[in-house]
């Protein structure tokens, strides 16, 4: 199949500027549901990056995301998510995105077109056959993103991708390609809208069901999640309690001696 940019076409609606609020959000949200509905017929692929991601992850490895512009923060924003919600070294997941931290906040569009910097940058995690990485690109052409996998396949290091066109180049060095064709954008071009969404639901599965694979979900509960604010430490106190079937003062306490909620339940259930 002849590679298409089908994130670039023209949207399916034209005289936006004409239209009522009520029917752009009437347009965007059918488009929002063909994002979903094709993450859908993706899923045997994301399910095969996974099982990967979880072999690296249980043998010592890491894994890293890389991205330009919307597609590396969502990557970066996945990665931070991690050790709150799972209570994982930092270092664990690690997003990159092209111009580095500063670009999380402005546009820095030229950095996406650098073809060597995004394996000096996974260089300087001292990236390794451990590990395993994915590159998150809508167009799935991006020099950055595709340099920095081209790179890791020759050093034998495992590749995924998230995609959305069929046949990217992206896709050529990715050993676990996830291409999800989500359609034209309601506004053309905008990949951060339907194409963002479907690397975002797929970029949650991936963590998700890696970590529960990894044992760091107990029944539904973040048992490792760090207890960081007020609002995480009601809602450990509240896991304990109903783990346990406990008092909230006891309950309280268990989480003040041990600071998590799974080392508070197995202290109790070893005591």
């Amino acid at each position: 199949m002849k590679f298409e940019k089908i994130t670039e076409k023209d949207s399916a609606y034209d005289a936006l500027e004409q239209k009522s609020v009520n029917e752009l959000l009437f347009g965007i949200h059918q488009e929002d549901q063909n994002a979903v509905e094709a993450v859908g017929g993706v899923l045997p692929q994301v399910e095969q990056l996974i099982q990967k991601v979880v072999e690296q992850l249980q043998n010592g490895g890491r894994l890293f995301y890389i991205g330009a512009g919307t597609s590396g923060r969502l990557g970066v924003l996945d990665a931070s998510e991690c050790p709150p919600t799972f209570g994982t070294d930092p270092e664990k997941v690690i997003g990159i995105i092209a111009g580095g931290d500063f670009a999380l906040r402005n546009s820095i569009e030229n950095a996406e077109d650098d073809t060597h910097q995004a394996w000096k940058d996974l260089c300087k995690h001292k990236i390794n056959s451990k590990d395993i990485i994915i590159g998150i690109a809508a167009s799935g052409t991006t020099p950055y993103v595709v340099s920095g996998l081209d790179q890791c396949q020759k050093n034998g290091i495992p590749t995924g991708c998230i995609t959305c066109n069929f046949n990217a180049p992206l896709a050529s060095v990715s050993d676990f390609p996830i291409e999800v064709v989500v359609g034209p954008e309601f506004l053309t071009g905008s990949s951060r809208m339907k194409a963002g969404t479907a690397q975002k639901l797929i970029l949650n599965m991936i963590t998700t069901a890696s970590m529960i694979q990894l044992g760091r979900v107990k029944g539904n509960k973040m048992v490792d999640m760090k207890l960081s604010n007020d609002k995480l430490v009601g809602r450990a106190e509240r896991i304990v309690m109903n783990e346990l079937k406990i008092s909230l003062r006891e309950a309280q306490n268990l989480l003040k001696q041990h600071n998590s909620v799974r080392a508070a339940i197995d202290a109790y259930n070893n005591s």
